[in-house]
């Protein structure tokens, strides 16, 4: 009786209130939106402020409707997908290309938004022990690795 007539004079909280986040002794839950839930190899929530997430896009006007590419990485993960647009989300499962680096992590990269076709495409991407690649996630191929002698980057395909 006395929690409703709270409810009632505005003293308590709404009873009908959603909560999206809320604390126990084991620890913070939070609700996720899908992208942010379903995103391959998911980074401990506290600890996503050491690894930046830098993300790129490209267009290669291919004749199916989606030209636009995205490029995205997380820790030591670089991810490729097709991108098509805000309103219908990627399949985060089936990446065009994943790529994990040993040694050095991807700390910034960009399309060459001049030679982009829907059979190639030049991806660059600059590490953390300042080596910079070339590469073309549509072919998985590696061009060039510059800054080599800074200290060797093993790539792992999946």
């Amino acid at each position: 009786m006395l929690l409703s007539k709270m409810a009632a004079e505005g003293g308590g909280k709404e009873m009908n209130e959603i909560k999206t986040q809320f604390t126990t002794r084991e620890g913070v839950y939070k609700l996720l939106s899908h992208s942010e839930y379903s995103r391959p190899n998911r980074v401990p929530f506290n600890s996503q402020g050491s690894n930046p997430v830098r993300v790129s896009f490209v267009n290669v006007n291919d004749q199916s409707g989606n030209g636009d590419r995205l490029c995205f990485n997380v820790g030591r993960e670089l991810y490729f997908y097709i991108y098509k647009g805000v309103r219908k989300a990627a399949d985060l499962s089936k990446p065009i290309d994943k790529r994990i680096y040993k040694g050095t992590q991807p700390t910034c990269h960009d399309f060459n938004h001049l030679t982009a076709t829907a059979e190639s495409v030049s991806l660059l991407v600059g590490f953390s022990a300042g080596q910079v690649q070339l590469i073309d996630p549509i072919k998985k191929e590696t061009s060039k690795l510059f800054n080599e002698e800074e200290q060797s980057t093993t790539v792992l395909f999946q």
